[in-house]
């Protein structure tokens, strides 16, 4: 109860008083006691996000954390994706489908165009001699820069590409366009210099001013040498792009694993 109640008017007072301002006290919604200072809802229920109740973020400002769903969703959906892809293109090459006619008439329309040192050049950017060193190099650069986990990551994710890629050519035993051996599907060349120049942009990216750079550059060389060994007919396109999207997948720990490192380094 209030200490000093306001007089109760009817309808029949001449002169109801105007209600006084106390000095020291704010006007506001209260369903309590007078002057708590607490504000309240009209329906007598507490405010959904009070002050006192609101949490601090991993570097001690105010404000709230709310988990985030989402990455575990998009690790799922990129995973997904990938897989659909390698088995559709896989599936397509193994069955005859029509996919492979389709690669194959592409790939006769375009084999021998382009200067023919470029193109030799480009394709070659896929042996083990150029692409290896690449990486050795950025695996060296990385531990010298205090890493651990993601070198260990980089190499594994290339001696799986042999592992994973010498099976499925013997499985499918697809033929080369300009020759009648066979184990062409899906190309090591490919695969080999998208793990290599992946992995190396990945774990360099981090000490450059400019962080998309080494992303970008990488994903030049891959596609450059995809469309080398293409145009010098030394592999179907569907063969380069079901090593893209093998290697897809065994360059996803690696690139999660540095987000997750990024975000938890402290700032400065």
């Amino acid at each position: 109860m209030r200490e000093t109640p306001r007089p109760q008017g009817t309808a029949g007072d001449a002169g109801p008083e105007l209600p006084q301002h106390r000095p020291g006290r704010a006007f506001a919604h209260t369903t309590g006691a007078s002057g708590s200072g607490t504000p309240h809802r009209s329906d007598g229920r507490s405010p959904q996000t009070p002050r006192g109740a609101r949490q601090t973020d991993p570097t001690g400002r105010p404000g709230t954390t709310p988990p985030v769903p989402g990455r575990p969703a998009l690790l799922i959906s990129l995973v997904s994706s990938f897989l659909a892809l390698l088995a559709l293109t896989t599936w397509q090459v193994a069955s005859d489908g029509p996919l492979r006619s389709l690669d194959e008439r592409t790939g006769w329309a375009v084999v021998g165009h382009g200067p023919a040192r470029l193109t030799e050049f480009l394709a070659d950017l896929g042996n083990m001699q150029v692409a290896l060193p690449v990486l050795g190099c950025a695996i060296v650069w990385a531990l010298v820069r205090g890493q651990r986990r993601e070198p260990l990551c980089a190499a594994l994710t290339m001696a799986a590409v042999p592992l994973l890629v010498v099976p499925l050519k013997d499985w499918i035993a697809r033929p080369g366009p300009l020759t009648e051996a066979t184990g062409y599907y899906p190309s090591g060349h490919a695969a080999t210099a998208m793990a290599a120049y992946g992995a190396a942009a990945l774990l360099t990216a981090r000490y450059t001013r400019r962080v998309w750079m080494m992303p970008v550059a990488a994903s030049v060389l891959t596609t450059a040498t995809g469309i080398g060994l293409v145009l010098r007919g030394y592999h179907w396109p569907l063969d380069v792009l079901g090593s893209w999207f093998l290697c897809g997948l065994l360059l996803l720990p690696l690139c999660l694993g540095r987000r997750a490192g990024r975000r938890l380094r402290p700032p400065g």
